[in-house]
């Protein structure tokens, strides 16, 4: 059976990765000011962003999804008949509505490809699942990982989609801003009160940020250090005791909204990837995605894995 996966523009996994895995990717149309920017991953206009510093506008811009259309169109034209299973892995739909609009567009195109297929002397049946992630950006990538090794390990339909659906529900995603101010007026602009102006201040003054984790459709802090090195270096080692404690997946997805040699020069980074050889671990750097950035700034860390549920302390 050929079996295809689809993800979003904000699934941060290396471009390198998607293209030998044919994985197609749902972009995000960006709005800053007058300007529209087409984020479907593509390394030029990710480099271009940075380079022109267009996270300054970023705050105020709209980010919009495909639409159900799109996402059906998409489908009926091209992978109804490359593929004969494809899953479509979202972004949590507690933050966005691609998870509602592919799930929308699956009952047409359940409903419609079959002359499609005949008439391109296509035989059988299409099948089409779609899997909320319930995280974001590089802890999306971790359920996409898993699908590619169960797709080359030849399993079925259904029991990919069981694995993915547990995985998706044991993946936890850690992000570690740089600009509170930029979160709090990006949050405002979404109607998100969780970043208060008061948090904000403070936390610039103290230069105390907070980590936010990402788990089961739910986005909140769960602890506070002061200054980002600092942080990174407290979320790494954190991250590292995870791994000697044993993943479900050999996995761990990372992003960051910047140059990656700004990454691999954070205190305990290199560490942490020391820790991951050591015990098999894959790791899956990428810069995050101009979606990313515009949500939650430039210079924010993202990160990925899926264990068994414990509690976080920081």
């Amino acid at each position: 059976m050929r079996i295809g996966i689809v993800v979003d523009a904000a699934c941060d996994l290396p471009a390198e990765f998607l293209e030998q895995q044919r994985i197609t990717v749902l972009p995000f149309t960006l709005r800053l000011d007058e300007e529209v920017l087409v984020d479907d991953r593509n390394a030029d206009t990710t480099r271009r962003y940075l380079a022109e510093n267009l996270g300054a506008r970023g705050h105020s811009a709209e980010t919009e999804p495909y639409s159900v259309e799109q996402i059906r169109d998409l489908f009926l034209g091209r992978l109804v008949l490359d593929y004969d299973c494809v899953f479509c892995l979202t972004i949590t739909s507690t933050r966005s509505p691609t998870h509602a609009r592919a799930s929308q567009a699956s009952f047409s195109i359940l409903k419609d490809y079959r002359p499609i297929r005949r008439d391109a002397n296509v035989p059988g049946p299409f099948l089409m699942r779609v899997i909320d992630t319930e995280n974001l950006f590089a802890a999306e990538g971790v359920a996409t990982v898993e699908a590619v090794r169960l797709r080359a390990a030849g399993e079925n339909p259904g029991r990919i989609r069981e694995r993915l659906e547990l995985i998706a529900r044991n993946t936890y995603g850690y992000m570690l801003p740089r600009d509170l101010y930029y979160l709090r007026a990006r949050a405002q602009k979404k109607g998100d009160r969780s970043v208060g102006w008061l948090s904000a201040a403070l936390g610039t003054a103290l230069d105390i940020k907070p980590l936010l984790r990402g788990y089961r459709g739910t986005t909140g802090p769960v602890g506070k250090v002061r200054g980002f090195e600092h942080g990174a270096q407290t979320l790494f080692d954190h991250v590292g005791t995870r791994v000697r404690a044993g993943l479900l997946t050999p996995t761990l997805c990372v992003s960051y909204g910047g140059d990656l040699a700004e990454l691999a020069a954070l205190p305990g980074y290199a560490a942490l990837k020391t820790v991951c050889s050591e015990h098999s671990v894959d790791v899956f750097e990428s810069p995050m995605s101009m979606t990313g950035m515009i949500n939650v700034g430039t210079g924010a860390i993202t990160l990925g894995f899926a264990a068994d549920e414990y509690d976080a302390a920081f």
